[in-house]
């Protein structure tokens, strides 16, 4: 079977379809999630492509720049820095940071990730410099604060979010680390030293308290005492008063009994006196025994006499049967 030649039409058209096709696929694009393209249109920017299918104009316009949305790490190498007191340490870190404006970061800067790397290194050594090494070494939040805020700033302008700074390492000298060791081991010695007398200055304080707390026990001890005392001599009076008042009206009834009575008792509590003395080894009586027996003789007959007049009492209160 013969095949029929191609005619110059033929080929005219099928030359134009290849064209048309070469065009459509030069003016579809197909942006990724999580980046955003610029369109040039003749070297001029002119609109930025989002991430889907897109149109341009083939041959008149051109994909510029192709930027990534999301947010990206950036690594800040070992640099040194100078504190205030002029102490030398080796600081690093790493920075976050993301595009919210494709067109300012692609034609506001050139080499953008250097950029944001110069102005990170350039303000850690102008935050931590000012700072004396001690805070430095206690107060990273701070200085991560403060570098995000200057940072962020100064990124603005060309369409940048910096999101984090972190400081990963702050390395002193060896010697001044050995230094700090030092000063570490004597101010945990200092503390403990303090501790120390305040533990035994808080028992100082309480066994004060203690002998304070004994010696007003021991003060109310003796005044309770002394007021017993007082009160027993008080009754002892009121005793002795009364046993006078009845020997008195015994001697003017003219009872020589009870008057007999109460020269024994007092002749007895002077010799009980007397032989109690701690300095009296021998005692010396010159007296007549037989002087006490008979006042010991005249009580036991008051006695008898007090015994007497009770049953005759009675008797004269109960009336006779047989009157």
């Amino acid at each position: 079977m013969n095949e029929l030649p191609l005619n110059g039409f033929d080929i005219v058209v099928v030359a134009f379809l290849v064209v048309v096709a070469l065009v459509f696929f030069a003016g579809v694009k197909t942006v990724p999630q999580g980046y955003a393209w610029t369109v040039e249109r003749f070297g001029r920017y002119t609109r930025t492509l989002k991430p889907g299918l897109n149109v341009i104009t083939p041959f008149v316009e051109r994909i510029g720049a192709k930027l990534s949305v999301m947010e990206q790490v950036l690594d800040v190498p070992t640099q040194e820095v100078i504190t205030k007191d002029n102490a030398t340490v080796a600081v690093d870190g790493v920075a976050f940071y993301q595009v919210l404006d494709a067109a300012r970061a692609a034609y506001e800067v050139q080499q953008l990730e250097l950029a944001i790397l110069n102005l990170t290194m350039t303000n850690i050594r102008t935050v931590m410099g000012s700072m004396e090494l001690d805070l430095l070494l206690s107060h990273r939040d701070e200085i991560n604060t403060k570098l995000l805020h200057v940072v962020d700033a100064a990124a603005e302008a060309w369409g940048i979010k910096v999101t984090r700074i972190e400081i990963k390492d702050i390395v002193p000298p060896a010697d001044l680390v050995a230094s700090m060791g030092r000063q570490m081991k004597a101010e945990r010695d200092k503390r403990a030293a303090i501790l120390e007398s305040e533990g035994m200055r808080q028992s100082e304080i309480l066994k004060a308290e203690g002998q304070k707390q004994a010696l007003i026990l021991a003060a109310e001890g003796r005044r309770e005492a002394a007021f017993r005392d007082a009160e027993a001599r008080e009754r002892m009076a009121e005793a002795e008063a009364k046993a006078t008042e009845m020997v008195s009206k015994a001697i003017a009834e003219g009872d020589i009994q009870a008057v007999n009575y109460f020269v024994a008792q007092k002749y007895v509590d002077a010799l009980g006196h007397l032989a109690a003395a701690p300095n009296q080894k021998v005692l010396m009586m010159p007296v007549d025994a037989t002087s006490i027996l008979g006042s010991v003789a005249g009580i036991a007959e008051l006695a008898k006499s007090a015994m007497a007049e009770q049953p005759s009492a009675r008797r004269g209160g109960v009336p006779d049967s047989r009157g």
